[in-house]
C-alpha cells in the first residue's frame, strides 16, 4: 500500500509523478518515492515522511526522463524507512517495481533467491517482486512480469519498468485497484482516477488478473496468461474541483457541509415521481427471490460497519427479515452459516476494502446473493456483487469518513423501504410519509450545520480531556459507536461508546467527577429509559452533553449540563441527523488539540491488504 502513479509519454516525468502522488494523500502513507529512466539509466529517489521530504531531496538531485513510476507507502511489512520506501529494485539496479497490497508468500520466495545470491536490502514483501521479475527476465519485461507473478500469492498492483526496455511500462492487478490513463502521446497508470486526471479523462479499469502494457503511443491490454483482451474507456465525467477543498480548511470539513448533496445525490432516480415507491433498478432480485430471502448479513469494517449496524435496524423493522452484522475481518473465521437464501450485503466507502472483498468472495462460494454498497463506480466490490447500489457521495479525501457514512444510511433506508414494498410488511402510506421525511434530511442537516460554532465551543472544552463516554440505546448506540470512533482517529481522545443500560454492568466504575458523556437520545421509545442511564452518570459526576431531538429538550435539559437540538424525523431516519454534530464536534476537537485533521496518524483512507 498505498498509492501509485505511472506515465510514459514525452513530457518531464518528474513534475507528473509528484502531482499525481499529491492528488493521492487522502489515501494515507509514510514514505514516497519515484524512479525515472535518465540518460545515466534508472534512477530512484526515495525518502521517508511527507511528499515534502521527497520534493526537497528532488531538488538538489532532480530526475530528467519521460519514464517514471511514483509511490506513496502505508507499512505493512517493515518499519517506514528510507530502505523500504518503494520503488524497490533488484541487486543491478536494471528493474524497479512500486507496488499496493500484500504477498503472502514472500519469505518462501525470499529464501529462495538469497540461495540464488540475491541480496536484500529492505523488510518489505515488494522487493521479492523486483528481485523474482530480474530473475524471469530474458529479454521480454511482458513475460518476465507475466512469470513472476504467477508465482506470487496475495493482493498486489503493480508497475514495472526495466532499463533495458525504457519504452515499456508494465502494470498489472490482482486484488487491488489499478486504472489505466489513455492520453495523446501519452499513458498513465494509477491506483486511483484522481492520480491522472488532471491529464485524462479516458481510463481502462483493469479486473483482477489483467495486465497493460504501455507505451508512448499505445496501450495493449491483456490476462497475465497473455491472452490479448479489449475493454471499453470509461469516462470520468467529475472534475477536479471535487477533489478540492473548495475554500474550507480542511476535507473533512468540507465533506461534512457536502452532505445534504450527498443525501439528495444518493435519493435522485430512487424515488418514483410521486414520491410515494423507492426504484431500486440497479436491483436484479425477482420478487420470488426477494421473497425467498431468510436471512441478512451485513459485513463490512470501521464506519462502514457501523453503518450495517444501523442497516440492521432498518432492514428488520421495516422488513421484518433477520440480520446478522459482523466486522469483515472476522466474517470468513467464525464460519458463517451461509446458505442460498441469504443476502449478504457489503459496505465499503473505496469498494477496494480487502477484508470486505474476502467476505463477499466467501459469501459467493456458499452460494449467497450478494448486494454492495459502495461510493466507487467499477470497484472491485461493484464488480464482484450481484446487485449494487452505489452511494453517489462524490470522492471523499479526508481519511475520516464522513458523507460516505451516511449516504449509505440513506442506501439503506432506500433498500429497506424497497424490501418492504415487495413484501407488504408496511403500507403504501407508511412508506410514502418515510420518503417525505427522507427528502426533508438535507434542509435539516443545513440547519445542524447552521450551528457549528455551537459544537466548535463544546469541542474545544472536550479537547481538553483524555477519555470520554458515548451511550445511547437502540439505532443510538450505533450512532454512538460511530460518534466515539470519529473522536478517536482524528482527535486521538480515548472514547468508548457503550448502550447506555450496560453502565451498571462495570463501566460506572469509570464514571468520575467531570468526565465528559455524550448522550444520544432520539429514540422516543427509548427515552424514558436512556434518561435514567443519563442520571446514572450525573449522580457520579459526568458533565453530560444530550444530543436530542427538537421537542424533548426541555425535559432532557433537566438532567444534563448541555443540550444540543437536531430537527425532528422520524425515529427510524434520526441516524441520519444526530452523526453530523458528532462529526462536527470530532472535527473541531482535532482542530483545538493541533492535529492534521485530514491524515490521522498510523491510518489509511483505502485498506487495501487484510
Amino acid at each position: 500500500m498505498c498509492g501509485i502513479v505511472g506515465y510514459i509519454g514525452k513530457r518531464e516525468s518528474q513534475d507528473i509523478l509528484i502531482e499525481g502522488l499529491k492528488k493521492l494523500e487522502y489515501r494515507g502513507y509514510d514514505s514516497a518515492g519515484i524512479a525515472v529512466f535518465t540518460n545515466q539509466g534508472l534512477e530512484i529517489r526515495k525518502s521517508i515522511g511527507r511528499l515534502a521530504n521527497l520534493e526537497e531531496k528532488l531538488e538538489g538531485q532532480p530526475l530528467h526522463g519521460s519514464v517514471g513510476i511514483g509511490h506513496t507507502r502505508w507499512a505493512t511489512h517493515g518499519k517506514p524507512s528510507d530502505a523500504n520506501s518503494h520503488p524497490h529494485t533488484d541487486n543491478s539496479q536494471k528493474f524497479s517495481v512500486v507496488h499496493n497490497g500484500i504477498i503472502e508468500n514472500y519469505i518462501e520466495l525470499k529464501e529462495e533467491l538469497i540461495a540464488k545470491g540475491r541480496r536484500f536490502v529492505s523488510e518489505t514483501d515488494t522487493e521479492v517482486i523486483s528481485h523474482l521479475v530480474a530473475e524471469e527476465y530474458d529479454g521480454d519485461i511482458v513475460k518476465a512480469v507475466q512469470r513472476a507473478v504467477k508465482r506470487m500469492r496475495g493482493a498486489f498492483a503493480l508497475g514495472v519498468l526495466t532499463e533495458y526496455e525504457p519504452e515499456r511500462l508494465v502494470a498489472v492487478r490482482f486484488a487491488s485497484p489499478l486504472v489505466i490513463g489513455i492520453g495523446k502521446g501519452e499513458n498513465f497508470i494509477g491506483s486511483d482516477i484522481p492520480a491522472i486526471l488532471e491529464h485524462t479523462r479516458d481510463v481502462y479499469i483493469l479486473n483482477d488478473g489483467e495486465m497493460a502494457v504501455l507505451t508512448q503511443n499505445g496501450v495493449e491490454l491483456m490476462t497475465i496468461e497473455g491472452e490479448i483482451i479489449s475493454k471499453e474507456i470509461f469516462h470520468v465525467d467529475w472534475d477536479l474541483v471535487t477533489a478540492e477543498k473548495a475554500g474550507y480548511d480542511h476535507f473533512m470539513l468540507k465533506e461534512i457541509y457536502e452532505q445534504p448533496k450527498a443525501y439528495r445525490d444518493t435519493m435522485m432516480g430512487r424515488v418514483s415521481d410521486d414520491g410515494k415507491t423507492v426504484t431500486l433498478k440497479e436491483i436484479g432480485m425477482t420478487t420470488e427471490q426477494i421473497k425467498a430471502i431468510r436471512k441478512v448479513h451485513i459485513v463490512a469494517c470501521g464506519t462502514a460497519f457501523h453503518a450495517g449496524l444501523v442497516g440492521k435496524t432498518i432492514i428488520e423493522n421495516l422488513a421484518r427479515i433477520p440480520v446478522e452484522t459482523d466486522v469483515a475481518s472476522e466474517y470468513r473465521y467464525r464460519s458463517p452459516i451461509i446458505t442460498p437464501d441469504t443476502l449478504v450485503i457489503v459496505v465499503s466507502q473505496s469498494g477496494e476494502t480487502a477484508d470486505t472483498l474476502a467476505a463477499l468472495r466467501e459469501a459467493k462460494r456458499n452460494g449467497a446473493r450478494v448486494l454492495a454498497v459502495t461510493n466507487v463506480v467499477g470497484s472491485s466490490v461493484a464488480r464482484e456483487a450481484d446487485d449494487v447500489i452505489i452511494t453517489q457521495a462524490g470522492p471523499e479525501i479526508a481519511v475520516a469518513s464522513t458523507k460516505a457514512y451516511t449516504s449509505q444510511l440513506i442506501a439503506f433506508s432506500l433498500f429497506g423501504l424497497y424490501l418492504a414494498e415487495v413484501l407488504g410488511t408496511k403500507d403504501g402510506a407508511w412508506v410514502a410519509e418515510v420518503i417525505d421525511a427522507m427528502h426533508q434530511l438535507p434542509e435539516q442537516v443545513e440547519a445542524i450545520l447552521a450551528q457549528a460554532n455551537v459544537l466548535k465551543q463544546v469541542a474545544e472544552s472536550i479537547s481538553k480531556h483524555d477519555n470520554l463516554f458515548f451511550i445511547g440505546r437502540g439505532v443510538d448506540f450505533a450512532v454512538a459507536q460511530e460518534g466515539s470512533l470519529k473522536l478517536k482517529e482524528i482527535s486521538y481522545i480515548h472514547s468508548e461508546a457503550y448502550a447506555a443500560g450496560e453502565l451498571k454492568h462495570g463501566t460506572l466504575a469509570l464514571i468520575e467527577e467531570g468526565i465528559p458523556v455524550i448522550a444520544v437520545i432520539t429514540q422516543e421509545d427509548l427515552y424514558e429509559k436512556t434518561l435514567s442511564n443519563i442520571k446514572e452518570v450525573k449522580a457520579r459526576g459526568a458533565h453530560v452533553l444530550a444530543i436530542v431531538n427538537e421537542g424533548m429538550e426541555h425535559e432532557v435539559a433537566k438532567s444534563v449540563d448541555e443540550t444540543f437540538v437536531i430537527p425532528k424525523t422520524l425515529q427510524v431516519l434520526a441516524p441520519a441527523l444526530s452523526v453530523v454534530p458528532l462529526q462536527l464536534i470530532a472535527y473541531y476537537a482535532s482542530l483545538a488539540r493541533g492535529n492534521d485533521v485530514d491524515k490521522p496518524r498510523n491510518l489509511a483512507k483505502s485498506v487495501t491488504v487484510e
